[in-house]
């Protein structure tokens, strides 16, 4: 197995539910990184959640605003470790973006992650039915997180410790 370079930033990304937060924050901590996440760094530059941004400001704002956080993220010194929704790979200047860095693709089935979903009012909600709506995003973003995605790990089958070992274990 290559080993993946311990300099280069590291961005966790999955669709909604995946864990990026535990995993980016346990990960960040590890490596005594700062941890850059969408979530509540977006919260504190526009006072409001990403589900209240789609639905004052629209998915397409949303989307750009999460890009725009990883595009900034991306340049921090000394890199950290970033949780970004996998919508960013929605815009065509992020994949190139993301040679530079280690990836690592947090994935389960859709039924998993919508459960999980449930019990998260921060991340919006664009469909009654979280499964089909998580098909959907899967449907439209696999085959870009599994072009970009150094490390795919399954987190309905693993912890997000047993995750963080194995990162570190692939990093030089």
């Amino acid at each position: 197995m290559r080993l993946l370079p311990s300099s280069a930033p590291i961005v966790i990304v999955g669709l909604m539910g995946s864990g990026k937060t535990t995993v980016a924050t346990l990960l960040a901590r590890r490596l005594g990184r700062a941890v850059r996440d969408s979530d509540p760094d977006m919260r504190a530059r526009y006072g409001a959640t990403a589900a209240e941004m789609a639905e004052r400001d629209g998915p397409d704002v949303l989307h750009e605003r999460e890009a725009a956080h990883l595009r900034e993220s991306l340049a921090d010194q000394p890199p950290s470790v970033i949780a970004a929704a996998a919508s960013t790979l929605d815009h065509d200047d992020i994949p190139d973006l993301l040679a530079s860095a280690v990836v690592i693709w947090l994935d389960a089935p859709d039924a998993v992650l919508a459960e999980r979903m449930h019990s998260s009012e921060h991340r919006p909600h664009f469909e009654a039915d979280l499964v089909a709506m998580l098909a959907k995003q899967r449907a439209q973003r696999a085959a870009h997180l599994s072009e970009v995605a150094d490390l795919t790990f399954d987190v309905a089958a693993l912890k997000p410790e047993e995750i963080i070992t194995k990162v570190l274990d692939a990093l030089d």
